[in-house]
């Protein structure tokens, strides 16, 4: 399995700067295009171990803030070999339980071009799992949660606290029994049991929750609409999404302003701020951008201006609403960055739309889009996704090579 990465890299937290071509410096900040992550761990020995992306007895997942990437390795269960056919990605009970460990690179990690995935964090040896900020590292094990300052040399984590047992649904990090992890202080904020929430995203101002039943909590600022309920009024507390009742959702995803969330059937549903087309909708003030390029290249059509006018635009989206990604399949991943989004297919195929300033939709250009566009790099290469995490001016993607045994169109054995 391996990563890639694309869009800001103004710490390095991409590839090192020493690696940038020609022309290229550290404040052009741009990757356009998808490019393979170093994935190496130090493992708190004296000489950094390089980690087989193919080899299936370590699973890397990657956690990400404005200025660093973190990469949590796992060493797994020898249930199958670095060959092995499978097309779906490893799953997290699978890990070796009290042998993760956490590695960083971007800002204050210093160079990583012999490292790769930076310096490992000794404090991390034995973590699940992690949620990195800009001014916090939050460190899941499985007895306690603990919270370092990003800032600090600090020898003890500046918080911490005891997991009691969970008797309840499986959770998923930043989740912990009774409550969740926030990204600032307190870091712990409680929930309801009732809610029985199996899965939470947090978004700079709000929150979007899961449950076991596939219903779709939010809370926090609704400024931009991001709580899906109609309005722009804040929540204090969750309050449940009923556009989408009835209707088991699968997975959920919050940006810096707008959510997304996919149902059971694969269907993909967005609601929020779309400055930058990041909801997949027209964006009036993204396509007065691209005119203003047209006019500055050349004199459009009076057809295109009558298109233009007659087009329904939208700046906030305060319902939940239908996105066709692509008509042929159904959507399997989703994450969302500070105003862009991306989305896996259950055909392995990669799209991206929203702001692209930093060249984070991997399109090859800084340009922006309101329309799910498919990045071309993964199929060109061979290149089966897997996963994707978006950070919030940058995307990783994790591909493996599709099998060759296989009927690209059909999915079945290929008897040429």
């Amino acid at each position: 399995m391996n990563w890639f990465g694309f869009g800001f890299n103004g710490f390095g937290q991409i590839r090192a700067n020493e690696k940038l071509t020609d022309g290229e410096s550290a404040g052009d900040a741009n990757v356009t295009y998808p490019i393979s992550i170093d994935i190496v761990c130090r493992n708190l020995e004296e000489e950094p171990v390089q980690i087989c992306q193919h080899n299936s007895n370590v699973d890397t997942q990657i956690r990400t803030s404005w200025s660093r990437r973190a990469a949590l390795h796992s060493n797994r269960l020898p249930s199958r070999d670095c060959n092995s056919a499978s097309l779906q990605p490893a799953q997290p009970e699978t890990a070796v339980k009290g042998d993760g460990r956490l590695c960083l690179a971007g800002f204050g990690v210093g160079t990583p071009s012999q490292r790769g995935c930076g310096g490992c964090v000794e404090e991390s040896r034995g973590c699940q799992d992690a949620h990195i900020s800009e001014g916090y590292l939050a460190l899941s094990f499985t007895d306690r949660v603990e919270c370092w300052n990003s800032e600090r040399n600090e020898k003890k984590p500046g918080w911490s606290m005891v997991i009691p047992d969970n008797t309840g649904p499986s959770l998923a990090f930043p989740l912990v029994p009774g409550g969740y992890i926030a990204s600032n202080p307190p870091f712990y904020r409680p929930l309801s049991p009732q809610l029985l929430a199996v899965s939470l995203a947090l978004g700079t101002e709000h929150a979007v929750l899961l449950t076991a039943s596939g219903d779709i909590y939010t809370w926090g600022s609704g400024s931009h609409g991001q709580l899906g309920h109609g309005d722009l009024s804040p929540q204090e507390e969750p309050r449940a999404m009923e556009a989408l009742m009835g209707m088991p959702m699968s997975t959920v995803a919050a940006g810096g302003w707008h959510s997304v969330c996919t149902s059971a059937g694969g269907d993909l549903y967005v609601w929020g701020w779309n400055e930058s087309g990041q909801v997949g909708l027209p964006s009036r003030a993204l396509r007065g951008e691209q005119q203003k390029s047209q006019d500055t290249g050349g004199a459009s059509t009076c057809e295109d201006q009558e298109e233009s006018n007659d087009e329904v635009f939208i700046s906030i989206q305060a319902f939940p609403a239908l996105v066709d990604v692509t008509k042929s399949c159904e959507v399997s991943k989703i994450s969302c960055g500070s105003r862009h989004t991306a989305a896996v297919t259950s055909t392995g195929d990669l799209y991206t739309w929203g702001w692209g300033e930093y060249g984070q939709l991997g399109q090859g250009t800084v340009n922006s889009s309101d329309e799910p566009r498919q990045v071309e790099f993964f199929k060109d290469q061979g290149l089966r996704v897997v996963d994707v995490v978006c950070g919030p001016w940058n995307t990783f993607v994790s591909a493996i090579k599709e099998d060759p045994s296989l009927h690209p169109d059909t999915n079945i054995l290929n008897p040429l």
